[in-house]
């Protein structure tokens, strides 16, 4: 079985720890200094996992199908997620590996257990030469989101781990752009670096509570000029929205950047 490379060019940057400090005017001074605990440095930075080659498999023209293949590769404990590529078939792409060398023995081996058939070893994260990388890469992340954009909230039927719902949209997209996002909303939340709303740029994920508590439930893409891509709820679309909106206006928790 011969595979053909996919070779992206995307290049992909480091992730900084860290949140900006509360500023609190000193007391004026009216008996012996007080004692204070001592600050402590920030965390160093650290990389967001990135993803050096995958396997895809797959083209499918209905999206229940991808997802319910999905769901297959998923029971044999395999890490696996759909999604839609710029060719408008559905696809599905699974683990992640160090080589080239090691992911195409992976997909034969799978190939031998019969639970894929032909497949292509792809490289998101191969780097490129760019004289902006970072903006190279916010335009990917932006232009990758916009693939999704009408498609069902649930792609596969009632169970939720068939559903395309918000944090499965962000994990895609950047796992598309070789960034390992975490799956779940609030573990996106904790990894990223706090962005203040006006420096939002594209790319960056905008995080919402939308519960009855206070705690982040909900997610989307930024792509510039107050506006982001999300997957609503059930019984919607994907789709833009407004941050001006009230609904969300009113929910929102904070923005993270990752690279």
């Amino acid at each position: 079985m011969k595979t053909r490379v996919i070779l992206p060019l995307i290049l992909i940057s480091m992730l900084l720890w860290g949140c900006a400090g509360e500023r609190v005017a000193p007391a004026p001074v009216t008996g012996p200094p007080v004692q204070r605990p001592a600050v402590q440095a920030p965390p160093a930075a650290a990389t967001l996992p990135t993803i050096s080659w995958t396997i895809q498999v797959g083209a499918f023209t209905s999206a229940q199908r991808a997802a319910r293949f999905n769901l297959l590769l998923e029971s044999q404990g395999l890490d696996a997620f759909h999604f839609i590529d710029d060719d408008g078939l559905y696809k599905v792409r699974l683990e992640k590996f160090d080589s080239q060398s090691a992911a195409r023995q992976r997909a034969l081996a799978l190939q031998d257990q019969e639970l894929i058939q032909g497949f292509y070893i792809v490289s998101p994260a191969h780097p490129a030469r760019l004289l902006d990388p970072r903006a190279e890469l916010r335009r990917n992340l932006v232009e990758t989101a916009h693939r999704f954009i009408g498609t069902p909230y649930r792609w596969g039927g009632q169970s939720i781990r068939k559903g395309f719902d918000c944090s499965g949209l962000t994990m895609t997209v950047y796992r598309l752009n070789g960034l390992d996002l975490p799956r779940h909303s609030t573990a996106q939340f904790q990894a990223g670096r706090p962005i203040e709303r006006a420096a939002l740029s594209m790319g960056d994920l905008v995080f919402f509570a939308t519960g009855t508590r206070r705690r982040v439930s909900h997610v989307g893409i930024y792509i510039g000029h107050d506006h982001f891509i999300h997957a609503p709820g059930r019984g919607k679309t994907i789709r833009i929205s407004s941050l001006s909106n009230t609904y969300f206006n009113d929910r929102y928790m904070g923005a993270r950047r990752y690279f």
